[in-house]
């Protein structure tokens, strides 16, 4: 009975990681704060994993997941960065710019229980890959100036709801005899966090930023393939010769 409710147990610490990160911003910790979101992303990454792992998929699962994921990398991150960062805003762009992020990570995720993606990709960035780099990002309010931390917060909404395909890399099973190791890896990976929250967050932060910026390329690279496609398509339209 615990094995078949192992994947339902990840995700309710990855709810539990999300409001955990609520209060310690609010309390001054934003280093620790990221660190729990990206522990989150960790059990996020485990629960369909071991779910499929153990033939134990579920809609309750799935809508659980969806409902935690909104919290743990919408509310949370837009949170964290709103404390260190957007405070000292006008109070309509502050509002406007946390309030954006969960709400476009709310719609993403909704458009992701209802309509088919693409085998191996997902359409739009996805939550919990925004939630990080947002989190992450917060920590360098103190070299970076407010107005591209606005900026990249609206970029990173936007990239949620958009259309660029995204690699989706949940399809990398774990073995049913590896389960047994994932609390074990969790454990470690709490520990490792708690010890250097501050640098692991920022090095963290890179591979996330690169994978965001990912989404733009492809992006800009359709619409260029597809200007270049609509130039080509009027030159091969010969003008009518007027009759006289």
């Amino acid at each position: 009975m615990l094995t078949k409710s192992l994947p339902n147990i990840f995700t309710i610490g990855n709810l539990f990681l999300g409001i955990i990160a609520i209060i310690l911003v609010f309390n001054k910790q934003p280093d620790l704060a990221a660190i729990m979101v990206i522990i989150a992303m960790l059990l996020d990454g485990l629960d369909g994993r071991v779910a499929r792992a153990l033939n134990v998929q579920s809609e309750f699962g799935k809508e659980l997941d969806s409902l935690s994921d909104v919290i743990s990398f919408g509310v949370a991150p837009a949170f964290i960065m709103y404390v260190v960062a957007f405070t000292e805003l006008n109070a309509a762009t502050a509002w406007i710019a946390t309030a954006a992020f969960p709400i476009c990570g709310a719609l993403r995720l909704a458009r992701f229980n209802v309509i088919a993606g693409t085998p191996g990709y997902f359409i739009g960035l996805p939550i919990p890959a925004a939630g990080g780099v947002l989190c992450t990002l917060a920590l360098f309010h103190n070299e970076l100036n407010t107005f591209v931390l606005v900026l990249s917060t609206l970029l990173l909404s936007y990239l949620m709801v958009s259309t660029v395909k995204y690699p989706n890399f949940k399809k990398m099973g774990i073995p049913k005899k590896a389960i047994w190791i994932t609390p074990v890896v969790v454990i470690i990976a709490v520990v490792v966090a708690i010890q250097f929250p501050g640098t692991l967050s920022k090095m963290i932060f890179v591979p996330l930023l690169l994978y965001a910026l990912y989404g733009l390329k492809k992006n800009a690279e359709r619409l260029f393939t597809k200007r270049k496609r609509s130039r080509k398509s009027g030159d091969d339209v010969k003008p009518e010769t007027p009759s006289l």
